[in-house]
């Protein structure tokens, strides 16, 4: 008869039931493991094999068949180390199978016997909560698996503790939940200097989640004002903390098992690949944008990157999820970011100062911008050019206006936002992410902000979808200022940052 432990498979951020069957067979001694595996479970017969030995027991001279069921589903990980040794033992009469029949179990072996972590804990003590189970885990990982709430968790540091508890001979601690980081610090919006209509693009994108261009000469505080962004955006509420934590989870970033309230700033090289930036690999592991869910992507050097990886973005940003296909599976992970970008006008930089732009200007400003495709830019919402920083104001004292300051106009705006899509069928956390009906309910501009735009719209050639994303930035500047309609003025504000960069 089968010995049956349950553990899971991860499929993007979805965690699959498996159960791991052991059964010993009279005949040659041998060890075979079937179920679609891949190398590193494969390897875990020799990991499993060393650890049992390290506590002093011997395999038994049978055929060890060990099936990963259901067949169909592609099984990745060092975490099947852990519940194919439970199965084992208990078809070995060392542990009863009864007292396994409640857990799923997850955890790579070492060849002494300790257990180790493994990336995707935190799934799989949700997916066990929701089948009302409790979850054997890495002693390490404990914390982190007692964010899922639901059943109980054994945190094992080795496997003969683990025995040992499973026995009564002894008791394992109970895990605590880690800590909850409430701040990271970083740069304050009073340490740019000048910059008064990048600081209020900046605000505006904070408010209502928007994709954001900055454009201008080296040293001119691009990189400094995006680094300030995370200090003026809103902490994430339990429910998004708990969804960003499930993505560094899979990805094997969550130190310490601690959440964090702050939103991810991602700022990848432009040197990365479309694996890199957008997720794949041999094992479809979430990449940069799904590691910025719910929180600030930042791309400098904008036309550094290579035309594919950024044109691989075109997905995300309007879906707010990333697919990665593959021969045996197809992975979806969350990516609702905000795209934040900065570049130079041209290589050189200099564009517009006779002093020192190059000699190719224009044309090295045309062709440098040319990297970046249309479509691309169709999804910025907001464009606006920085200015160089001059020498009066650096010596000038700070600006009025800390982060602290944005941050409470930041999260009063958001509070109508919140207000305003609670009753959507969908989730709709700001206005970047309101669809065409909510659009019409609650981003209709007056008359006169209505004949403004459609004449804008003619001349500025809007796409649909610029059209759409310019209704948008118009509601945050009107939750900005308090103003239950869109007027004029706010439709006027929201198509200046709609035009492109100029090239000359």
């Amino acid at each position: 008869m089968a010995t049956i432990v349950s553990t899971v498979a991860y499929l993007g951020l979805e965690a699959r039931a498996v159960e791991v069957q052991v059964q010993l067979i009279a005949g040659l001694p041998a060890f075979n493991l079937v179920g679609l595996a891949d190398k590193a479970v494969g390897e875990s017969r020799e990991r499993v094999r060393a650890a049992i030995a390290a506590m002093g027991l011997a395999l038994p001279p049978k055929r060890i068949a060990v099936n990963l069921s259901p067949a169909d589903l592609p099984k990745e990980g060092s975490h099947f180390d852990l519940p194919i040794a439970l199965a084992l033992l208990a078809a070995m009469g060392v542990v009863d199978a009864e007292l396994l029949a409640d857990h799923v179990v997850v955890g790579e072996l070492a060849l002494d016997g300790r257990i180790g972590p493994s990336p995707g804990v935190l799934l799989a003590a949700i997916h066990a909560g929701s089948v009302d189970k409790g979850l054997i885990c890495p002693a390490a990982q404990g914390a982190e698996a007692s964010w899922a709430g639901g059943g109980s968790v054994i945190a094992a540091p080795d496997l003969l503790s683990l025995i040992n508890h499973l026995k009564s001979h002894s008791a394992l601690p109970l895990p605590e939940a880690g800590l909850v980081e409430e701040g990271v610090s970083g740069p304050d919006l009073s340490q740019v200097k000048g910059q008064e209509n990048a600081r209020r693009a900046l605000e505006i994108a904070a408010a209502g989640g928007h994709n954001l261009l900055m454009s201008g000469p080296p040293g001119s505080g691009k990189s400094l004002m995006a680094a300030c962004l995370p200090g003026i955006l809103p902490p994430l509420d339990a429910a998004e903390a708990l969804e960003v934590s499930m993505v560094q989870s899979v990805a094997g970033t969550l130190a310490g098992g601690r959440l964090t309230r702050t939103r991810p700033f991602r700022a990848p090289h432009h040197s990365a690949s479309m694996a890199a930036l957008t997720g794949g690999g041999l094992k479809a592991k979430p990449g940069e944008v799904s590691l910025a869910h719910l929180g600030v992507l930042f791309l400098d050097e904008l036309p550094e990157f290579q035309r594919a990886v950024l044109d691989s973005l075109r997905q995300p940003l309007e879906t707010g999820t990333v697919s990665i296909a593959r021969a045996n599976a197809h992975v979806t992970f969350p990516a609702r970011v905000q795209l934040v970008a900065a570049m130079n006008p041209c290589r050189c930089g200099h564009l517009g100062d006779a002093a020192l732009a190059c000699a190719r200007a224009p044309r090295c400003a045309a062709d440098y911008q040319a990297k970046i495709s249309g479509p691309l830019l169709d999804r910025i919402d907001l464009s606006v050019e920085v200015q160089p920083v001059r020498a009066v104001d650096l010596f000038a004292p700070a600006a009025a206006e800390s982060s602290a300051v944005v941050a409470a106009r930041v999260a009063a705006a958001r509070a109508l936002q919140t207000a305003r899509y609670r009753d959507a069928p969908v989730t709709i956390r700001t206005n970047a992410e309101a669809d065409g009906l909510w659009l019409e309910r609650f981003a209709t501009p007056d008359d006169a902000g209505r004949a403004l735009l459609v004449e804008a719209a003619e001349r500025m050639r809007l796409t649909a979808r610029g059209y759409t994303r310019v209704l948008r930035v118009a509601r945050t500047i009107a939750d900005l200022a308090g103003a239950d309609q869109i007027g004029r003025i706010h439709v006027a504000e929201a198509l200046s940052y709609r035009q492109r960069p100029p090239t000359n």
